[in-house]
Formats: C-alpha cells, structure tokens, sequence
C-alpha cells in the first residue's frame, strides 16, 4: 500500500505545480494514478477512485490520442478541478490509515505486549 501511497502524494506534488491545471491533470493522472488496481486501495477510496477513473476515461480519443488525453481535452476547468479534487480526497484517504505510511496502530492496552517487543521513545 505504501507504494500506492507515494504515488498518490506524487500525483498531488503534480496537481500543486506549476501550469495549466488540465496538464497538470493529465499528467498527474498518467504518470502516477492511470495504472493503479483500485483493489489496491482501501475500501473507502475505491468508489472515488472508479469515479475518477470514469471521468478520466469518458471520451473516445481521436486519431492518435488517447483516451485519457481527449476527456482532460473535453473537460470543463470546473470539472479538471472536482477531479483533482478527488486525488486530494484519496490521498488524504490513505494517510489517515495508519498502516498506509508505516505508521503503527495505535495500542491500547500497551501491558498485553512482551518488553521486548516494546521500543524505546528516547
């Protein structure tokens, strides 16, 4: 999951840069997001993400483009924005899950766990 977790915040860095934000999309989305099994991700960002999915691949290509390309053509800035919108919806989706960045659960009842298995904060 953490390799999803990188791409999502790389996808983000793009949609943060600098330039026009239907290229930005498109490449934050192609370069990052376009290849990712949504089964990858946890159960609450797979319907955002198959909705993202849906809108990024709307529009039959023309000639030589592809699909991608031609539904960030089609797009609206409003609707380019909602959809980097969703990749900061997901993203922040995926770090607030613990396991997502390494971070351990938190524990409750820390007298249940061996000393040795209990690191040292200082």
């Amino acid at each position: 999951m953490s390799s999803t977790v990188d791409r999502f915040h790389a996808a983000v860095t793009v949609l943060a840069g600098e330039g026009r934000m239907k290229k930005r999309l498109l490449k934050a989305y192609t370069e990052n997001l376009g290849d990712i099994d949504q089964d990858d991700l946890p159960i609450a960002a797979r319907e955002p993400f198959a909705d993202l999915q849906s809108r990024m691949r709307a529009v039959a290509p023309l000639h030589t483009e592809s699909r991608v390309y031609a539904s960030v053509r089609k797009m609206s800035k409003r609707d380019a924005s909602q959809c980097s919108a969703i990749v900061l919806d997901i993203y922040s989706e995926l770090v607030r899950q613990p396991a997502a960045v390494g971070v351990p659960a938190p524990v409750e009842d820390a007298a249940d766990i061996p000393a040795f298995l209990v690191k040292s904060v200082s």
